[in-house]
């Protein structure tokens, strides 16, 4: 399968790594690294040499209890980073928000993927989306990244995820969106449990099996970190890379991580060993 953003492909026939660009002063794991515009765009450079097939730029943390940012802090973040790489890459560049706005701007600047937590649900984003013209991924959160982990709680977990994001689909092709422009990520960490996090990555399948490429972001959040005895998350990257190839092995397209270049490795291996 080929996904046309704006004037690049993106070929997820084999699963393909995205690397993370956040250009934010508290993301939970790189928070402030790339806040320097040279050093974003350096890094961008960097994680696309070593094998990211699509770079994915945000300028406002979702972690857990993350404060929300102004439009125009987030444009003033996300906007020169996002020109600046568009004469410089090869590859497609997402960008992550839920501002109709920023997704408006960003792909007047040549943003190639729009990336939303909240599922373009906010106020206007759904036809910001349609009007750009560009592939949408729709993630599921549940509440709101300030509280979304006080006591998340599903009646399952697995087909309750599944049932939002057919229901934002259906809202998206409604809205002029074409069904092949659409991803869908089960949103790992936002609004779950470690066990609801297991339980969906162990039956990732049944999302795959709704007939859209599925994004998959595990790289260095705080289930790995549980299950690995409480480590920090700059101490992650094993963790990370299993969940990475447990994913792919299920049916996963996009792999968004920090650490590209031990992701694009893995993953290579794992789709050897898949295509024989």
């Amino acid at each position: 399968m080929i996904i046309r953003c704006a004037n690049l492909d993106l070929d997820i026939n084999e699963p393909r790594v995205m690397g993370i660009l956040n250009v934010t002063p508290d993301s939970f794991s790189d928070g402030g690294m790339f806040i320097k515009p040279s050093d974003a765009v350096n890094h961008a450079v960097r994680m696309v040499d070593e094998g990211a097939a699509i770079i994915d730029v945000g300028g406002e943390s979702t972690r857990p209890g993350a404060q929300s940012v102004s439009l125009q802090q987030e444009l003033d973040r996300v906007i020169p980073i996002i020109k600046a790489l568009s004469s410089k890459l090869s590859v497609p560049i997402s960008i992550d928000t839920s501002k109709p706005e920023v997704m408006r701007e960003a792909a007047a600047a040549g943003a190639g993927m729009i990336n939303d937590v909240c599922a373009l649900s906010v106020d206007g984003a759904i036809e910001a989306a349609s009007e750009s013209m560009l592939p949408v991924c729709l993630m599921h959160m549940q509440g709101k990244p300030r509280s979304m982990q006080q006591q998340p709680q599903y009646d399952d977990v697995v087909a309750d995820v599944s049932d939002f994001l057919q229901q934002r689909v259906r809202a998206c092709v409604a809205a002029g969106i074409p069904a092949q422009r659409i991803l869908l990520d089960p949103g790992f960490g936002f609004g779950k449990t470690l066990q609801h996090n297991m339980l969906l990555l162990q039956n990732l399948e049944s999302l795959t099996a709704l007939g859209y490429p599925l994004l998959a972001g595990l790289s260095r959040k705080s289930m790995i970190g549980r299950i690995l005895d409480e480590r920090e998350a700059d101490q992650r990257l094993y963790g990370s890379l299993a969940a990475a190839v447990i994913a792919a092995m299920k049916g996963a397209s996009i792999l968004r991580v920090h650490d590209v270049r031990a992701t694009v490795d893995a993953i290579r291996v794992t789709t050897a060993v898949m295509n024989q």
